[in-house]
């Protein structure tokens, strides 16, 4: 049987087999550094994406809804929790005509009943196709056609199976299509035509949910969405809204947009200083350890240069034990991170409270290249120090100190 060469490659091959302790502690050392590093990324990219989505589903520059409401409206966007609130139809007429109102339409807020179709409550939207300019934009995407009666187009969020009807208060109905993932609150939500939201009414009041005394589809609605004309003061538009109207509140998307990407790069710059200190932490520990670790192997390195090793040779396996532990402790990191974010990115969503939305596969793959590479790198980068010592050590002085 053929002896293998022992070349630098085997030879830390074999003394990483051989310390199992030592190895462990460093590559859960370099895990952690990748964990922070591959899900800080992924989770900041999310939030990016989830904002970018919030600005084109919105779809409205003005979002009116009753008086104190406003936050109710951002927890429908931003967290997918139902809520339920009206004003007079009457309301809707009075915008369309305003100056400086390009499009004008109304929704109307419904929740399902526990227990029904999802494991929570979900918000149903009615929408008039005939005025609508903010869903269906995104029903066309995966819808060509006609919404019918009794039919609803679900969000990313509600899971059904092939061919399964949603039943809600006692009474199923046809599911058109799917949309596309958001990132925001309306993923949650379930979208119908007035006509359908009159059944869902009707046949939720006969189930006992009550509602505002004369809240009814035919003569209230939750909230009037208002595009403005190109070039038009929306400051200005405001006022006219208020005064017209009294009593509603008024919330600009911009306004809101702007308040969710502030929180966003807090989030954002908490992380990026997070993943230093642990780069920093990371490349600090592993000198120690390595050069620790080094001197401790003297007497190892003085026998192998007695043996016709080169210093190159021995630089070389400190360095590749190092990228191997770099390697290891890169992809535990990343595959402990993608196994916390991916299955949970709903969840981190809510509980963040901000529009989420994974990265695409292209941008997962980058942000895992980069992620291996800097794991690949700073172990050796921190093996250095210690490689060059041991490399330039006397084999007579590194037996003497390693005796």
């Amino acid at each position: 049987m053929q002896n293998k060469p022992l070349h630098s490659r085997r030879i830390a091959l074999l003394n990483i087999r051989h310390s199992l302790t030592r190895t462990v502690g460093l590559v859960l050392l370099v895990a952690a550094l990748s964990f922070v590093f591959f899900g800080g990324a992924i989770l900041v990219g999310g939030l990016r994406n989830g904002l970018q989505n919030m600005k084109a589903r919105l779809g409205a520059d003005i979002m009116i809804v009753p008086v104190e409401n406003n936050t109710d409206m951002e927890a429908i966007l931003l967290k997918g929790e139902p809520s339920c609130f009206y004003f007079k139809k009457t309301l809707e007429d009075k915008v369309r005509n305003l100056e400086g109102v390009k499009l004008c339409t109304s929704q109307f807020f419904l929740t399902s009943l526990d227990a029904e179709c999802c494991d929570t409550r979900v918000q149903l939207i009615g929408f008039e196709p005939e005025t609508d300019f903010s869903v269906q934009p995104w029903i066309a995407r995966v819808y060509d056609k006609e919404l019918l009666d009794g039919a609803v187009i679900i969000g990313s969020d509600i899971h059904t199976k092939e061919g399964e009807k949603l039943k809600l208060f006692d009474m199923e109905y046809e599911i058109a299509a799917r949309l596309d993932a958001t990132g925001t609150g309306l993923d949650q939500a379930v979208y119908a035509n007035f006509a359908t939201i009159r059944q869902m009414y009707a046949a939720a009041y006969e189930k006992g949910q009550r509602f505002l005394e004369e809240a009814d589809p035919d003569n209230s609605i939750s909230a009037i969405l208002v595009r403005a004309e190109d070039g038009y003061d929306r400051k200005e538009l405001i006022r006219s809204i208020r005064k017209e109207l009294g009593g509603v509140q008024v919330v600009e998307s911009q306004n809101m947009i702007s308040k969710t990407a502030e929180n966003m790069e807090q989030i954002a710059t908490f992380l990026y200083l997070l993943a230093g200190m642990f780069v920093g932490l990371a490349v600090v520990t592993l000198c120690l350890v390595f050069t620790l670790t080094a001197n401790g192997r003297k007497k190892e390195f003085a026998i192998l240069r007695s043996l016709g090793a080169t210093r190159k040779t021995l630089s070389g396996i400190l360095l590749w034990e190092s990228v191997l532990i770099g390697i290891a402790g890169g992809a535990l990191g990343a595959l402990s991170a993608a196994i916390v974010v991916f299955p949970f990115h709903v969840y981190i969503g809510d509980r963040l409270g901000m529009p989420y939305l994974l990265p695409g596969v292209g941008a997962i793959l980058t942000v895992l290249v980069l992620d291996m590479g800097v794991s690949a790198l700073i172990a050796p980068l921190s093996a250095c120090v210690a490689a060059v010592r041991i490399s330039h050590a006397e084999t007579y002085l590194t037996f003497e100190e390693g005796s």
